[in-house]
């Protein structure tokens, strides 16, 4: 009898650990980025941003490489989210994106960026100018957290 007594807290216990643990997720934070693009064959491009994370406004700036069929100029406004994002930290760093894309005065797009960290940025944009593209791309992220503002 006491054993069985000793072995139900024990399952007690456990399930009570169990029901208050709670799993470790990444956070996902909203990017706004305005950048600036041209080349041909190999395009060069540079911006700033907006990352908002943790309920605080983190400005970043943005610049790019492309090589591949590119021929033409835009500026892009982009809006989406970054994803499994443990720290902060994470979010700086290279980029790589493989896409296309293309604008006549006017035209919508959409990227997607991986960092080694895992860190995923996904992007829709409206674009300005004439571009035409099919690219392998790098881009370098710096983030400046000490220039943050509350959200």
């Amino acid at each position: 009898m006491r054993r069985h007594r000793s072995n139900w807290i024990v399952l007690v216990a456990l399930a009570g650990a169990v029901g208050v643990a709670t799993p470790s997720h990444a956070i996902t934070g909203t990017v706004r980025v305005t950048v600036a693009k041209a080349g041909f064959i190999v395009g060069a491009g540079g911006g700033n941003g907006v990352l908002t994370f943790r309920h605080r406004n983190y400005p970043f700036t943005v610049q790019g490489l492309s090589l591949g069929l590119t021929a033409g100029a835009s500026i892009n406004k982009l809006v989406g989210r970054a994803s499994y994002i443990n720290e902060l930290s994470d979010f700086s760093g290279l980029y790589t994106a493989v896409g296309a894309g293309g604008a006549l005065a006017g035209g919508v797009g959409g990227v997607q960026l991986r960092n080694a960290k895992g860190v995923v940025i996904t992007l829709q944009s409206v674009k300005a100018g004439l571009e035409l593209s099919a690219n392998i791309t790098q881009v370098v992220i710096l983030l400046d957290p000490s220039r943050s503002t509350p959200d």
